[in-house]
């Protein structure tokens, strides 16, 4: 955030270190204009402040919101607005050694494309009202307190925390504001096929998107599978089991390696890829449809639902249920566990020809079963099919002498 020289006084600025979270947290003053053009450059670059929780538009939201640019253009002072980001570890530990003026400058120059409001989305809605209303606006001071985090698992733990209380967000939501350093994590870590961007279509095994990893980065960490994203986080429950993984490290050191499986089990069943005629050779219309749904080795994780099933039920090996936590020693002795039983799976499923390959995985009996869901609650019940199916896999080690077993459990 650049500052104007009178502004950068030691009295203006100052640092605390939460150690709780690993993050700096650096309250500072400057100008509604200078807040603004930061977020503006935000919305340049991301298309508006994409994921946020929108301004609200009842007719109490829109009263409040009026109330409060009035009280701005007659001289009140908001509480902070609190913005987040993940810098790199360079510019992070510059954040020590420097001038905190100067770290400011870089960070608002370096970052500000990726800087998220974790906490006044309805304060900045309401200043850019108040500056097209009267210009003058813009040459008041207001405070901004900056959280600077060492990975995005903190700046998730502080949106959790800091919205307890207030309009609710649904847990996609508090996620998607950080979407950015989280599918940077991803990315980073994960070994893809091809991550895909918005509106791309999966078109080979491993590919996925990044919206399909956020919902299960939520599933893995409440380890279940009816995680409903539109519903609000009125449950304090979910708000501290995501809590409390986020700041047990869990994700970091759980998360990725099992979406890697994930990927890599997914271009393993990939390989079987038959040609149409012999997907449409199938005899009756209806059977040619059911069939259809399920004629691909890569189809098997084409659907969200196969995919926040197989996490969930690794989830729940590898970390335990929710209130039977495993201990540290006990999940590393299962990840390792459950990667040595998937390389020997793996290693099988790549000396396998196309046509074993097939009957390995049995998507015949995977249709069938599919084609007998209820016509409502279509999803829950997938969901729940694929972790019972996985987790037979699991506990079997993933030694089975093919997939009919997972599918018929």
């Amino acid at each position: 955030m650049v500052l104007d020289s009178e502004e950068a006084s030691p009295s203006n600025v100052s640092k605390l270190f939460d150690s709780r979270v690993n993050c700096w947290s650096v309250m500072t003053e400057t100008t509604v204009g200078r807040y603004l053009d930061l977020i503006e450059t935000a919305y340049q670059q991301r298309g508006g402040l994409s994921h946020q929780r929108e301004a609200l538009k009842t007719a109490s939201g829109r009263r409040i919101r009026a109330r409060m640019v009035d009280d701005i253009n007659r001289g009140a002072i908001l509480p902070p607005v609190v913005i987040g980001v993940v810098p790199g570890q360079e510019l992070l530990e510059a954040l020590e050694e420097t001038s905190w003026r100067d770290a400011l400058e870089q960070l608002a120059t370096k970052q500000g494309d990726s800087l998220a409001i974790i906490d006044g989305m309805q304060r900045t809605t309401a200043l850019r009202e108040a500056v097209a209303l009267n210009e003058a606006t813009k040459s008041r001071c207001m405070r901004v307190e900056l959280w600077a985090a060492q990975s995005t698992d903190s700046l998730i733990y502080r949106m959790l925390i800091l919205n307890t209380g207030q309009v609710p967000w649904n847990l996609k939501q508090q996620l998607q504001v950080v979407y950015e350093p989280l599918v940077k994590g991803l990315s980073e870590n994960i070994k893809f096929g091809r991550f895909l961007g918005e509106k791309e279509r999966r078109w080979k095994g491993g590919e996925f998107s990044a919206d399909s990893l956020i919902e299960a980065y939520i599933a893995f960490g409440l380890r279940r599978t009816e995680v409903d994203t539109q519903e609000s986080l009125a449950d304090e429950f979910s708000r501290l089991d995501m809590a409390e993984a986020l700041m047990s490290k869990k994700y970091d050191k759980y998360f990725y390696p099992v979406i890697q499986i994930m990927v890599d089990l997914d271009l393993a069943f990939s390989r079987f890829d038959p040609a149409p005629e012999i997907i449409l050779d199938n005899g009756d219309a209806d059977k040619s449809k059911n069939r259809r749904e399920y004629a691909r080795g890569r189809n098997i994780f084409d659907t969200q639902p196969s995919r926040i099933g197989f996490i969930v039920a690794c989830a729940i090996y590898v970390l335990g249920r929710i209130g039977m936590d495993k201990t540290e020693q006990e999940s590393d002795d299962r990840l390792t566990k459950l990667s040595s039983s998937f390389a020997r799976l793996r290693e099988k499923l790549d000396n396998l020809s196309a046509d074993n390959l097939g009957s390995f995985l049995s998507l015949d009996t995977l249709a069938e079963k599919a084609s007998k869901r209820p016509t409502s609650a279509v999803g829950r019940w997938e969901r729940s099919f694929f972790e019972s199916a996985f987790k037979v896999l699991i506990e079997e080690n993933f030694e089975v002498p093919s997939l009919e077993t997972c599918w018929r459990s």
